[in-house]
């Protein structure tokens, strides 16, 4: 079987395989699904912060460094060269991923921990709010 045979045959496979039913990510709230209802943990929001910031951060610094060194070496050694430009332009532009990427992942932690102050924030206000509500059952 030729190479036309075999991907005509592989394309008419995948289209008898493509599956166009529409598919929730949810059940509906009368099944248990939805509800309203906000789950949030702030030990877990904690956790994926420091995570963030002592493993994914670390780790994405030093690799940055590591390939930044490398390919300063790579520069220096093809100096003159049209492989020596082309090499410093490519460390340009990953040094500039690196710090983009830095900068989101600062970003997610940060929000990660400020997601926290603000739904506690949002708690205490609503608590506040509620019990300047009037009740028969103060009298109680």
């Amino acid at each position: 079987m030729g190479f036309d045979e075999e991907w005509a045959q592989l394309r008419t496979e995948a289209a008898a395989r493509l599956d166009t039913s529409m598919r929730l990510n949810q059940l509906p709230a009368d099944q248990g699904g939805g509800g309203g209802k906000l789950v949030s943990s702030a030990a877990a929001k904690s956790a994926a912060a420091n995570t963030i910031q002592n493993e994914i951060m670390t780790k994405t610094q030093t690799a940055g460094k590591h390939a930044a060194e490398a390919t300063e070496s790579a520069v220096s050694t093809f100096g003159g060269w049209a492989t020596g430009s082309a090499l410093k332009k490519v460390q340009t532009t990953w040094e500039g991923q690196v710090k983009t990427l830095m900068g989101r992942l600062g970003k997610e932690r940060d929000g990660l921990r400020q997601t926290n102050t603000i739904l506690s924030g949002v708690d205490t206000d609503r608590g506040g709010q509620i019990r300047k509500v009037p009740s028969g059952l103060d009298k109680i």
